[in-house]
C-alpha cells in the first residue's frame, strides 16, 4: 500500500534547521521511514507528493516554514524484468544487502539475445518480495558488475539506502575487491602497482585499452604473484597465479592491465593470446573463459556501518589450473 508520512513543524524548530526545505525535512521524515534517501525525496517533491497543509510543494530549494507536512510515497513499480528460478550461491543476505558468488557464464543484466537468464532475473525470483525498490522500482540494486565470464563475489542492494551508501563506498574507493587471475608468464617485479589511464579502444569499440596522456579514466591495480608454474623447466612456457586488488573499478581493468604488462589472462578471448604452442597443456590452450575470479570483498554495512568481509574459493575450472602444480615446478 502507498505510504503516507505526516509531521508537524513548529515555528521554534525552524531556527535550528537548514533553511532549504528538502534538507530541513528529510531527517525528520527519515525518522519515520529510514529508507528514504535524498534523491528519492527530491524526486517525490518534484512529482507533487509533498503537501504543506493541503497545498502541494514542487520545489526543493524553497524556504522551510512551519505547518503540517504530509508526504505520499507511492507503491513500488514492478520491474519489467521477469523473475526466473535458477541455482544461486548466496553467501549472505539481510534486509539491506545480498552477497552472491556469481558463476562464470552468467550475465548480470538482461541484454540483446538474453532477456531472462541473468543474475537480475534470478535475484528477482529469490528476493523479489523483500526488495523495497531502487528508484521506486522493485529491483535489485547492482552496485558493481562482473563480466559474464568472470566468476566471484558481488554485493547487491535491496533498497535505495543501501544502494546509495554502497555506491558511495565504491566511488570513494573504500569498498575493497580482491581478484585471483592466472596469467601467462611471470610478472616482474613480483609485487607492484599498475597505474594508467583506460579508455575505449580507438578502433575496436568493444575493447578497452591503456591510453596515452590523460585520455580516459585513471585506473590503479595492485598485484602480487602468489605462485609460479613452469612446463618442462622451460621459462618460455610459464604461467602465474596472481592476486589483484582494485583501487579503481574501470571496465575490464584487470584484463587490460595484465595485457598491458605483457602477461594476459589465460583464456581471455579479447585481451589474451590468439595462438599457443602445442607444448602448452590442453587445459590452458582450451580454457574457455578468462581465468579471473573475484575472491574477496570488504565493505561497511550500509545500515550498521559494521565492517564486513567475504571470500569465495576458486571455482573448479580455475582449481584445475592450480592443480597443474602437481606436475609442474611451483614456487610461492
Amino acid at each position: 500500500m502507498q505510504k503516507k508520512l505526516t509531521l508537524i513543524l513548529e515555528k521554534e524548530q525552524i531556527a535550528s534547521m537548514a533553511p532549504r526545505l528538502d534538507l530541513a525535512l528529510l531527517p525528520l521524515f527519515q525518522l519515520k521511514y529510514p529508507e528514504l534517501t535524498r534523491n528519492t525525496f527530491q524526486r517525490l517533491i518534484e512529482a507533487g507528493a509533498l503537501f504543506l497543509e493541503n497545498t502541494p510543494i514542487t520545489k526543493c530549494n524553497i524556504k522551510v516554514t512551519e505547518g503540517t507536512y504530509s508526504l505520499s510515497i507511492p507503491d513500488l513499480t514492478p520491474s519489467h524484468i521477469l523473475p526466473k528460478a535458477m541455482p544461486m550461491d548466496i553467501i549472505f543476505h539481510d534486509e539491506d544487502i545480498i552477497v552472491i558468488n556469481k558463476p562464470a557464464y552468467l550475465s548480470v543484466h538482461p541484454g540483446a539475445g538474453n532477456s531472462d537468464h541473468t543474475l537480475v532475473n534470478g535475484l528477482l525470483h529469490e528476493f523479489g518480495e523483500s526488495l523495497s525498490g531502487i528508484g521506486g522500482i522493485q529491483r535489485p540494486g547492482i552496485v558493481h558488475r562482473l563480466d559474464k565470464d568472470t566468476s566471484g563475489l558481488m554485493v547487491i542492494a535491496k533498497n535505495d539506502l543501501a544502494h546509495q551508501k554502497l555506491s558511495a563506498q565504491f566511488e570513494d574507493r573504500t569498498l575493497s575487491r580482491t581478484y585471483i587471475a592466472f596469467v601467462f608468464g611471470i610478472p616482474s617485479p613480483r609485487k607492484g602497482t599498475i597505474e594508467t589511464h583506460i579508455a575505449r579502444h580507438p578502433t575496436h569499440r568493444q575493447k578497452m585499452a591503456v591510453s596515452k596522456g590523460a585520455r580516459g579514466k585513471i585506473a590503479i591495480t595492485h598485484y602480487k604473484v602468489l605462485e609460479r608454474f613452469m612446463i618442462d623447466e622451460n621459462p618460455i612456457f610459464s604461467f602465474s597465479k596472481v592476486e589483484c586488488k582494485l583501487q579503481t573499478g574501470r571496465t575490464h581493468q584487470i584484463r587490460v592491465h595484465m595485457h598491458h604488462m605483457g602477461h594476459p589472462i589465460i583464456g581471455d578471448p579479447v585481451y589474451g593470446k590468439s595462438t599457443l604452442s602445442k607444448k602448452w597443456p590442453e587445459i590452458i590452450k582450451n580454457f574457455p573463459r578468462q581465468a579471473l575470479h573475484a575472491a574477496a570483498l570488504q565493505f561497511a554495512h550500509p545500515r550498521t556501518n559494521e565492517l564486513m568481509t567475504f571470500s569465495a574459493p576458486l571455482p573448479d575450472d580455475m582449481l584445475r589450473l592450480a592443480q597443474l602444480s602437481e606436475r609442474m615446478m611451483g614456487e610461492g
